[in-house]
């Protein structure tokens, strides 16, 4: 890993309320039962804003831990991310969430926002409602069903 990737510069945060008061009002927002994600394009390079309140967790060491998971996350992605501002609210359920959790939550976000190339993602995704279909079932010998279609003449 580089140390370009690794740094987390004052540049790259999100800190005045003018700032968070922006983004709130005109960016795009998306969410997953842990995070929400509101994100302003803009012509400057990705920027982090985190807000991780009491209703969070009521102990510091707590919301410092999922701050810490939230721009680790951030930093290894920075450069691929789409510019802008991007501020991470947590929810109430953050608190049980591991780091990994954490990070897949982010990232899941991160893609239904199209501000982060599909290449840049780890292959695992969150866990959906419908079982996987096994790809020999359908078929077993693996090819396409030969009986005529709709398009078959």
């Amino acid at each position: 890993m580089s140390t370009v990737n690794s740094r987390f510069p004052r540049t790259a945060r999100v800190r005045a309320r003018a700032d968070f008061d922006r983004i709130f009002e005109h960016g795009r927002r998306q969410a997953t039962p842990r995070l929400a994600v509101h994100w302003h394009a803009s012509d400057v390079p990705a920027r982090l804003g985190l807000a991780v309140s009491r209703k969070v967790d009521p102990n510091a060491v707590g919301r410092n831990r999922i701050k810490r998971a939230l721009r680790e996350v951030f930093r290894h992605h920075r450069l691929q991310l789409a510019t802008g501002d991007y501020v991470v609210v947590a929810r109430p359920s953050a608190r049980d969430a591991t780091r990994e959790q954490l990070e897949r939550h982010f990232l899941d976000v991160l893609r239904r926002l199209d501000a982060l190339p599909v290449a840049a993602l780890p292959l695992t995704s969150l866990p959906g409602t419908m079982p996987a279909a096994p790809e020999s079932a359908a078929f077993p010998d693996g090819l396409a069903s030969t009986e005529p279609g709709p398009t078959s003449l």
